[in-house]
Formats: C-alpha cells, sequence, structure tokens
C-alpha cells in the first residue's frame, strides 16, 4: 500500500484495501477480548485479597459475551480456504411434491434472507419465480460481505422437512424436499473460460413478479442453456435485456469454473486415495415441526430443538460446527 504506484489499478487496490481492513478488523477483535481477558483477571486477582460482591459479579456478568465472541472471532478465523473470503451464488430448488416443496423452498428463501439480515450481508436476486398455487419455484441470488461463501459453503446439499401440511384438509404430516446450491462468486481475474456460442442458446421472455411500466411486458429476462454441462442459468432482475445477460454469462463463468475446480479437488483425493464421491442429492439437514420439534444436521450430528428459531436465520451453530469438521 505504501508502493509509489498503488493507485494504478483500482481494482487491484481495492482488493488490497478490503484484504488489509479484514486483518485490521480481526486483529482488532483479538485485541479487545485480550484486554477484556486480562482486565477480568486483575480483577479476580484483586477480589482474593479483597473481596467485594458487586465486582464478582462484575466479572461473571462479562463471561457469557467474551465467550460469545471468542467463538465469532474463531469461527471468522476458520474460513481460511481460498474462496472462503468470496461473495456467492446461492440457488434454491424444491423438490418433487408440488405446493408443498414449494412452499418448503420458500421457508428457506426466508431463513437465509433473515440470516443475511442479521450478519449484515447484502442480497441481489437474479431470479425469482413464484409457485402456481403458493411459494417458489426456483430463486437464485447473489449474497454480498466478506466471506459469504465461506459461511455458507455448508449449506449446499437437500433439506428435508417434516410438519402437518397446511395444504392438507385431514391435517396429515407430509415431508418435503427443496435442494440448495451455494457457488463463490469468483473474481473475474481468476476465471479463464471461454464460452463457444455453438455451445449455449440464449432464450429471451418477459420478467415475472412484481415490477413498474414495461418490466412484466417486455422481454428483458435472459435464460442461457449450456449444453456440454447441462446448466441453465436465468436472471431477470434488470429492466435492461443486455444486463441481465451480461449477468447470466458471468454466473454461467462461476459456475463452469466451480466445475473445473470440483474436477481437480475430486482427482487430487483420486491421486491421495480418499473417497471422491461428491454427493449434492445427499440429505444434509432435517427440520421436523411434528411429531416433535428438531432440526438436525446429519453430518455433524448437530441439534436444535428450537425449528422456528433455526427459521428465522439462526443458523450459526450448525456453520460454526461444519465449520470446525471441515478443517478437523
Amino acid at each position: 500500500m505504501n508502493s509509489a504506484n498503488f493507485w494504478d489499478d483500482k481494482k487491484n487496490s481495492e482488493e488490497v484495501l478490503n484484504e488489509a481492513n479484514n486483518l485490521k478488523s480481526k486483529l482488532s477483535k483479538v485485541e479487545k477480548l485480550k484486554n477484556e481477558i486480562e482486565s477480568n483477571l486483575e480483577i479476580l486477582d484483586f477480589i482474593k485479597k479483597d473481596f467485594d460482591e458487586e465486582m464478582k459479579n462484575l466479572v461473571e456478568s462479562s463471561i457469557d459475551k467474551i465467550n460469545e465472541e471468542i467463538k465469532k472471532v474463531e469461527l471468522e478465523l476458520l474460513l481460511s480456504k481460498p474462496y472462503d473470503k468470496c461473495d456467492c451464488i446461492l440457488e434454491i430448488h424444491p423438490g418433487a411434491g408440488g405446493t408443498e416443496s414449494c412452499d418448503w423452498a420458500s421457508m428457506l428463501y426466508r431463513m437465509y434472507t433473515r440470516w443475511c439480515e442479521k450478519n449484515g450481508k447484502k442480497i441481489e436476486t437474479l431470479d425469482y419465480q413464484d409457485g402456481d398455487e403458493a411459494g417458489i419455484k426456483s430463486v437464485s441470488f447473489i449474497i454480498h460481505g466478506n466471506n459469504s461463501y465461506g459461511y455458507l459453503k455448508s449449506e449446499k446439499g437437500v433439506h428435508r422437512l417434516i410438519r402437518i401440511s397446511p395444504f392438507d384438509s385431514n391435517k396429515r404430516r407430509h415431508t418435503s424436499f427443496a435442494s440448495v446450491d451455494v457457488t463463490p462468486l469468483y473474481n473475474e481475474t481468476d476465471i479463464d473460460i471461454e464460452i463457444k456460442d455453438s455451445d449455449i442458446r440464449i432464450d429471451t421472455y418477459c420478467a415475472s413478479g412484481h415490477g413498474g411500466q414495461g418490466v412484466n411486458t417486455t422481454p428483458s429476462a435472459v435464460r442461457i442453456t449450456h449444453f456440454p454441462s447441462k446448466i441453465v442459468v436465468t436472471c431477470q432482475n434488470e429492466r435492461s435485456q443486455i444486463r441481465n445477460k451480461e449477468t447470466c454469462m458471468n454466473v454461467l463463468k462461476n459456475k463452469l469454473y466451480q466445475l473445473e475446480v470440483e474436477r481437480r479437488e475430486k482427482e487430487l483425493k483420486s491421486i491421495k486415495g480418499e473417497n471422491t464421491e461428491i454427493n449434492f442429492g445427499s440429505q444434509i439437514r432435517t427440520y421436523t415441526m411434528c411429531p416433535y420439534t428438531l432440526v438436525k444436521d446429519h453430518r455433524t450430528n448437530t441439534e436444535c430443538v428450537n425449528v422456528d428459531k433455526v427459521l428465522d436465520g439462526d443458523i450459526d451453530l450448525f456453520i460454526y460446527d461444519n465449520l470446525k469438521k471441515d478443517v478437523s
């Protein structure tokens, strides 16, 4: 940052500044915790010599807060993989089951948007399609904010809901499934992928959902189908067809790059003799609302009996335990 030509490359300088601010933030949090702990130890030494009930209560009241802050710092330090600091693209698709699964997909969408609100993340919607009767058919959105991919990468997989269906007049218990896909939003400098015109089909259509004059009457929405990988990307958040096409192409490049990264990781694991199975369709978590309440992550066996709290965006417990498992 002190070099004479540092500001010549604006994009690079912004990345370096963000990294510097990120490191300063981590150091500041650790230093603050260190000072609080040292202060409490000094108070405890004083109490041993001259007991004071008020000071004892002061130390006890700060312990839970300090432990909570230590956990948050530890969580940040666990995010050490190459793309953990990136923004991410999150997609939700309902499984078989019609209205039930569409409604479950909308509940998951609310869960992640609430998590973003609580953690200061910004959401940029790429595509949102309402269900025929309730819920959503599909949704994809970009989550902007430091370490977004690192926090949410463990959410990728199939999520299962067990509840008394609000759409069943006989009040029977139903099981619904929805898949969540999470892809890092790579820097453009990381991606070196050429997409041939012959490998894709571009369709345009009128955007669905709410919008102002012209949004739902002009073919501004774009869908790109990539034949070799069978990846389909849609975008309808912009009024301009050109802007939506640019966004679609960037998302497609990200997805193709992610496939290449996973292919390399798979080959590396194969060389090491490790299990190379990648199961996107595997069930990762079950949300049970009847006959009892429990959310269980099947990879870490982490459990929480307060389903409403989890569906309101409180998923840090599952994120933390999966990150610990990932580095162990």
